[in-house]
């Protein structure tokens, strides 16, 4: 793989969601250590947070209803970039791996 995606997670500084948006960066990168360019956080207000690759928006807290759990962001960025990438456990794991609302 030549080009290296960006991650971006835009997170509101109001509601105080900068460790929230450092854990999601710490799943990413542990999970696509080798595959990812960079994960970048972006101080926002006004209750947003989004997280793109590159251009595409992948989770919008508005959008999807609420913050999603580990596995589904993982799965949306692996859908994202590599699509035939086995995650192991997170593709066969219980849980709905849905959002958080808040």
């Amino acid at each position: 793989m030549s080009h290296k995606p960006r991650v971006s997670i835009l997170y509101c500084t109001q509601c105080n969601w900068l460790l929230r948006a450092g854990w999601m960066a710490q799943e990413l990168l542990q999970t696509f250590s080798d595959r990812l360019g960079e994960v970048a956080l972006l101080p926002g207000t006004g209750g947003v947070f989004e997280i793109r690759v590159d251009d595409a928006l992948i989770w919008e807290r508005k959008r999807d209803g609420g913050f999603p759990g580990p596995k589904a962001l993982k799965q949306r960025l692996r859908d994202v970039i590599e699509p035939g990438l086995d995650l192991g456990h997170v593709d066969r794991s219980s849980g709905d791996g849905g959002s958080d609302p808040e």
